[in-house]
């Protein structure tokens, strides 16, 4: 597949060594084929409970934008009435069905992506993958974040997922780039679970979701705390 930068990025970066991404692609699929076996019965679950209440397709299926620019098939469990791969952040409020607001609380919408680790398009940790629509309203810096594999979880989700600025989640992917390590994966993962069952920063204010990204002002750089402690995811 082509590969089509923002505008501004002429090549991205590596920000680890052949050696080290092997290690972690090898992590990432021995663990996540452990889960895959350990979730199985409740993934069943889950399809029946959305076949039942929501109908078909079950999976959602949407273009995301992936290592170094790269587009690949998200899979996720349905979670919105309508069925549509459309992305339309102003209208979730009206499609999101009570099972689905459920799924998406305790993360259960996301055990599909398990897939998309195990074919190489995700990471279990790294910055989470936008869409497609998102591509030219980068910056330079911002872009940056597709220098790693996307991941299931992130810096910035255990540092306060929806509840950030999107400047601010930006600047936790690009500062996870930089500062990459096992260790870091391991953390982000611990600090996962906590945040996962903690239930914080599901949706910014005002939405159900997340505010859809317009863009940075050019002058516009994000203000990150420390992170300490668990945060949302």
């Amino acid at each position: 597949m082509q590969v089509r930068l923002s505008p501004g990025v002429e090549q991205p970066r590596t920000a680890t060594s052949p050696v080290a991404a092997a290690v972690k692609r090898g992590l990432d699929v021995t663990m996540t084929l452990a889960a895959l076996l350990v979730a199985a019965p409740i993934m069943a679950a889950v399809a029946v409970a959305v076949l039942l209440t929501m109908g078909r397709p079950v999976i959602f299926r949407q273009q995301r934008i992936g290592w170094r620019g790269r587009e690949f098939t998200l899979l996720k469990f349905r979670s919105m009435a309508g069925g549509s791969n459309i992305f339309a952040p102003s209208g979730d409020h009206a499609r999101l069905t009570p099972l689905g607001r459920w799924l998406r609380a305790t993360s259960l919408d996301e055990l599909p992506s398990l897939w998309n680790v195990v074919r190489g398009d995700m990471s279990l940790v790294g910055p989470r993958p936008l869409v497609t629509a998102y591509r030219d309203l980068y910056t330079p810096e911002q872009f940056r974040r597709h220098d790693v594999r996307p991941g299931l979880t992130g810096l910035a989700q255990v540092s306060g997922r929806n509840a950030l600025t999107w400047e601010q989640r930006f600047g936790y992917d690009v500062r996870y780039v930089d500062s990459w390590s096992l260790l870091l994966d391991a953390r982000i993962l611990v600090r996962t679970v906590v945040a996962v069952l903690a239930r914080r920063g599901i949706s910014a204010p005002g939405t159900v979701t997340a505010h859809e990204f317009r863009g940075s002002a050019p002058d516009r750089s994000p203000s990150l705390p420390t992170p300490t402690g668990s945060g949302a995811r």
